[in-house]
């Protein structure tokens, strides 16, 4: 009697314990249902609270301005570095990549955005997040990773402000040497500039700085008109320049072409500050409009800009310019002007990041004082290091190859991987394969490249010591 009873009263105990494990399952399911969708739902847009936001146009001048520097007029070195033919294409892989990785990086931003309920991240924070949400091994590493973007960062945009110095003070100095006769060492007009580029240094909010943007991309354009036209003033003769140079100095063609397009530094602040983001991605969109006129101004000025003056190329294509014309001279001026007024949106990224760490530390009525003063500290050593390393091929070559290569193609690279990290890595893991060239890419340009620029930067060295 007992062994027939059992087995009719256990679904009923199981009902009156309140315990179902189906029951159970569902729930858990029910509830990360509702978290997805949560997530689905979150647009990160509508929380964002920008106290001076700036337009679509606005954004589009900062980050045609933070790819159009000294990059441009750099070109046709690169070129011959490379040969007309492999420059060309090169120089257009090159801009896809730069623009992809620019795209993976914020489209994933976004989705960490949603995922944490986030309104905006930055570049490190955005790193550190992936970190975070990733696979349980990588979290602990969320902290250390976002450290290292912060740092990277700083140093990157710090060497780039050493390279505009250095801009800055050779296009002077070739006017004003010609002009007055003298033989100034270029480290005399880095001392000039000084005091000009502190003055940009000062300027601390984003905003402010967009007309300055806006009147140096006026300049790069009138500067771009007369070097076209001192470009197309003679016949061009193709046949004495190579399609392609030699493997030897292609890391040198990469590293500037890298260092030329890559703004990823700004990409961020700017994404950020606009007044409606989702105009940044899609088609046209902010970024693709950017880059298709990057990648177009800079392979036309390669091009002919290497076919004009061959191998006596200058690391600025307006230092070839004929100096005894007012004209040339003009651009000359003109292009130093726009760098310095970029200076300032170049030195914001840094600035922000450190600015962000240390001033918690300092009491409130100290700030201003305190930002004066990191900041002259700060451009003095940039100076230095310009008058340090005053040649400005090698040096655009090394700071493309140690900085941007690995800010702006391998870590947006290893962000992506690690966000969709195991599950979302598309057919095949394409995803991750498809990472693994672009990282093994940035690899290259970095150890290759940086190696090549230092050879160069000694052998320059070596030289001036035999001719003292």
């Amino acid at each position: 009697m007992t062994k027939e009873k059992a087995p009719s009263d256990a679904p009923a105990e199981r009902a009156s314990s309140g315990f179902n494990l189906n029951e159970f399952n569902s729930t858990t399911i029910l509830t990360e249902k509702q978290r997805l969708e949560d997530e689905e739902n979150f647009n990160p847009f509508e929380h964002r609270v920008v106290a001076k936001p700036f337009s679509t146009g606005g954004a589009l001048a900062h980050l045609l301005k933070s790819s159009l520097g000294t990059g441009i007029l750099a070109m046709p070195m690169a070129f011959k570095n490379a040969g007309l033919l492999f420059g060309g294409i090169g120089t257009v892989v090159v801009g896809i990549l730069c623009t992809y990785c620019v795209h993976i990086l914020v489209k994933t931003s976004h989705e960490v955005c949603r995922k944490t309920r986030e309104p905006s991240l930055g570049f490190a924070e955005t790193v550190g997040k992936v970190f975070e949400v990733g696979p349980q091994p990588l979290q602990k590493y969320s902290n250390a990773a976002r450290i290292f973007v912060d740092y990277a960062l700083m140093t990157t945009y710090y060497s780039a402000a050493c390279v505009y110095i250095v801009f800055i003070a050779t296009s002077f100095a070739k006017v004003i040497n010609f002009e007055l006769d003298l033989t100034w060492d270029v480290r005399i007009y880095i001392a000039l500039v000084a005091l000009p580029v502190w003055v940009m240094g000062q300027i601390r909010e984003l905003k402010y700085l967009v007309p300055f943007s806006a009147t140096a991309n006026l300049f790069i354009v009138i500067t771009f008109g007369v070097t076209l036209y001192y470009m197309f003033n003679v016949e061009l003769t193709f046949h004495d320049k190579p399609l392609f140079s030699s493997f030897g100095q292609l890391p040198l063609f990469f590293s500037t072409v890298i260092f030329a397009m890559e703004g990823i530094g700004v990409v961020m602040p700017v994404e950020n500050s606009m007044s409606k983001p989702q105009h940044f991605l899609g088609c046209p969109g902010v970024l693709n409009t950017a880059m298709i006129t990057v990648i177009v101004l800079y392979a036309v000025m390669g091009f002919f800009g290497y076919v004009r003056f061959g191998d006596i190329v200058e690391g600025s294509i307006t230092l070839n310019l004929p100096q005894e014309d007012a004209i040339a001279q003009t651009a000359q001026v003109l292009i130093a002007l726009a760098i310095l007024f970029t200076f300032g949106l170049q030195f914001y990224v840094p600035m922000d990041i450190l600015w962000r760490k240390i001033e918690n530390r300092i009491p409130k009525e100290k700030h201003n004082i305190s930002q004066i003063l990191i900041r002259t500290g700060i451009i003095l050593i940039c100076c230095a290091v310009a008058a340090a390393v005053p040649n400005l091929e090698p040096f655009i070559s090394l700071v493309g190859a140690l900085f941007f290569s690995t800010l702006g193609l391998l870590v947006p690279a290893i962000v992506e991987t690690v966000f969709r990290w195991p599950h979302d890595l598309g057919p095949l893991k394409f995803i991750f394969f498809k990472n693994v060239i672009v990282g093994l890419f940035a690899l290259f340009a970095l150890v290759a490249g940086s190696v090549v620029s230092i050879g160069e930067i000694i052998e320059i060295y070596r030289h001036t010591e035999e001719e003292h």
